[in-house]
Parts: C-alpha cells; sequence; structure tokens
C-alpha cells in the first residue's frame, strides 16, 4: 500500500535545480525521465479509483496495488488527464497553482511508476471534435455531471 501526498514539499530547493542528466536522488530507484508531464496521460484501463474524505482510493487490478491519493485536487488531476492534451495541461486546468506544480508532478510520476496512470495515444475529446455543451448550459438543466470533466466540477467559480 502507498500514499501520493502533495500537499507538504518533498523535494530540497538543490534538488530542484539539477539539470538533466544528473543521478536520481537517494530512495528514487527510477529516473524521473520515465514520466514526462508534456505528454498525454491517462488512468491505466485496469484502474479502480474510489472517491474517499480525504481524496480516494486508487487499485490496480493488474499488479494489485493500491495507493491513496491524498488530495481531492489531485483525484480531479487523474480524472481529467484523458481530457487534456498533457499533465501539464490537465494541472493547469484544474487550477493547480504554480507553486506546487513541482509537487503535483512528482505525484503524477509516482503514479506512472506504479502504473495507475499511462501515457496515452489518442487525442483528448476536445481536440478529436466538439464538445457537447455543459448540462448547465443544456436545456433541460444538469445531467448527473456525464458532460463536465471533474476539474470543471472541481471549480466552484465555473459552476454558479
Amino acid at each position: 500500500m502507498r500514499g501520493v501526498l502533495i500537499d507538504a514539499p518533498v523535494v530540497a530547493p538543490a534538488e530542484l535545480s539539477s539539470g538533466a542528466g544528473a543521478a536520481p536522488p537517494p530512495g528514487r530507484t527510477v529516473p524521473a525521465a520515465d514520466f514526462d508531464p508534456s505528454l498525454p496521460w491517462r488512468r491505466a484501463r485496469s484502474v479502480a479509483l474510489r472517491p474517499e474524505p480525504f481524496g480516494a482510493l486508487v487499485y490496480h487490478f493488474g499488479n494489485r496495488k493500491l495507493s491513496f491519493l491524498k488530495s481531492k485536487t489531485l483525484v480531479a488531476v487523474v480524472e481529467a488527464l484523458e481530457e487534456h492534451p498533457s499533465a501539464d495541461a490537465t494541472l493547469v486546468a484544474c487550477g493547480v497553482p504554480d507553486a506546487q506544480l513541482p509537487a503535483y508532478r512528482r505525484a503524477l510520476a509516482d503514479l506512472a511508476r506504479s502504473q495507475m496512470i499511462e501515457r496515452r495515444t489518442s487525442l483528448p475529446p476536445t481536440e478529436e471534435g466538439p464538445r457537447p455543451p455543459h448540462p448547465s448550459q443544456a436545456q433541460g438543466g444538469a445531467r448527473d455531471g456525464a458532460v463536465a470533466g471533474p476539474c470543471d466540477e472541481a471549480d466552484p467559480e465555473a459552476h454558479p
């Protein structure tokens, strides 16, 4: 069992400024190059996400790994990965503050190493064609949030 915590900084400032090709920090067994936030990602198909008051439980049915997402924003990011052209675009769309981007990228890298998220080869829905109207804009009212993405729902100002 693992927990993915993004609330507290873990990396020392010296590690943040280390250049490409540097050796991984002690305790890391996989180089950071395995997760590229500029590439498209999605939640792995064999992964189930169960919302919890603290965030969510994430279970991989293939490798039987269980992880905890200890942030509701991180849960929204993981759920929205498939809707955006890159992990960085997802972080921006979900309103992650610039100061927290390195921590969220580390959390996503941890999820990639544990196979909870995977690289995506298809285009996100917004680039394949027009997106259906948001339920609040469609006639007849909301439809259980089926059309809106999780990051849209996480923004209280987006839905008066």
